[in-house]
């Protein structure tokens, strides 16, 4: 398996029964830059998946105050994905708090493959899901073995720090707190060109054994063992570790390390 260009021969995914066995520890993670449900990323979503329940469910919900048109485009985009690795889409439409407190809703995500938060509002994702029984469902499904990926708004709703993209002076939300060790700033090749201040927010005020990271489009940070603390960088373009001095990059192969644990894993 190779983390720059493809990781196994693009075989279908063996059809799995969806009463896995719990696995001992949490499921990887990821942190995607973006690319989701593309081509682009579909090696490491298969990654992810492989060993594990083919069924991949999908919450679009950081993308819900776009309105049905970009709640659609998400879930078609998952569909296509789900039909390449050979899996069971899972949409979980959640488009705000009274819907992510359903048991229904929540009840579709047990037996996950892979749970993927796809794009949109960071904070919105963060403030509709945190404290409901979907987010529950969620973070005892990865705590059992599951998969979690997050890209882009994703990506950063898992941390403790989701700043206001639009609002930078907001006091940024807390996040979900998966990895509230780390700050992530995706798309980072083209971000900082949209939200110039971006950088100097992250960094400032930075709490000790935070480690602040870009990630590049159509490139990932994968976790397998699901501590939140060995990553390898998989895709296109490279990883960032920023701080106050010289930005250190890692290429697809690359192994870096982050100083803590994750938060929802230990309680």
């Amino acid at each position: 398996m190779s983390p720059n260009g493809r990781f196994y021969d693009q075989d279908r995914l063996p059809i799995l029964d969806r009463r896995v066995t719990p696995a001992s520890g949490p499921g990887p993670l990821a942190l995607v830059g973006s690319g989701e449900y593309l081509p682009v990323m579909t090696d490491v979503e298969g990654m992810l998946l492989k060993g594990r329940a083919p069924r991949y469910v999908q919450l679009p919900t950081a993308a819900a105050q776009e309105g049905e048109r970009s709640l659609r485009n998400w879930l078609d985009l998952g569909a296509a994905q789900a039909e390449r690795l050979g899996v069971e889409q899972v949409p979980v439409v959640v488009k705000d708090r009274a819907e992510a407190d359903s048991p229904e809703l929540a009840a579709l995500i047990d037996g996950a493959g892979l749970i993927y938060l796809s794009g949109g509002s960071p904070t919105y994702l963060a403030q509709t899901l945190r404290g409901t029984r979907v987010w529950d469902a969620i973070a005892t499904n990865w705590q059992a073995g599951s998969a979690l990926a997050g890209c882009s708004a994703g990506a950063m709703a898992l941390t403790g720090w989701v700043p206001a993209m639009r609002s930078l002076h907001r006091e940024p939300d807390p996040g979900l707190a998966v990895l509230p060790h780390l700050r992530v700033l995706p798309h980072f090749d083209k971000m900082l060109g949209w939200v110039p201040d971006l950088l100097t927010r992250a960094v400032l005020r930075a709490p000790d054994g935070t480690t602040v990271l870009g990630i590049d489009e159509d490139t990932a940070l994968v976790d397998m063992t699901g501590t939140g603390h060995t990553w390898q960088v998989y895709g296109r373009q490279q990883v960032w570790v920023l701080g106050d001095g010289p930005r250190r990059p890692f290429p697809a192969g690359a192994t870096l390390t982050t100083p803590q644990t994750t938060g929802v894993g230990q309680a």
